[in-house]
């Protein structure tokens, strides 16, 4: 089991240069736990595609819809008052602390390409390109 950032997911689902990096970590470990809260990031992201003319609406729809149904019940309400000891202890988002606050309460690893997240929680966060 692993906890995945909206990046990992997106980069599965939308061909990029880490594409690659995002299906072998899928090959080599396929229980991917994520936060409530990457729904709304994905459509965020989606969103900027859009907006890019890289994607349709239609087919941000359908990126959505898959990645939803990959997900269902692997979804994890945050612990408010974890995420904000975590925001207070570093300088990473509310949003990035709900992913490294779900890593730690599944005793999983937090896999993710920000850099930031790496910095702060190198204990609990894996770069997706050791995948």
């Amino acid at each position: 089991m692993i906890v995945v950032d909206t990046n990992i997911i997106a980069y599965l689902f939308i061909v990029s240069e880490h594409t690659e990096a995002a299906e072998d970590l899928l090959a080599r470990d396929m229980d991917w736990q994520v936060p409530a809260l990457w729904r709304s990031e994905m459509r965020n992201v989606l969103a900027g595609y859009i907006r890019r003319k890289s994607l349709t609406v239609e087919q941000a729809v359908q990126i959505q819809r898959e990645a939803e149904s990959m997900f269902f019940a692997r979804e994890h309400a945050a612990d408010s008052a974890r995420v904000l000891e975590l925001v207070a202890a570093s300088e990473c988002s509310a949003y990035d602390c709900e992913f490294v606050s779900l890593a730690m309460r599944l005793g999983a690893k937090l896999w993710t390409a920000d850099q930031k997240i790496l910095a702060a929680f190198p204990r609990h966060a894996v770069e997706i390109s050791a995948a």
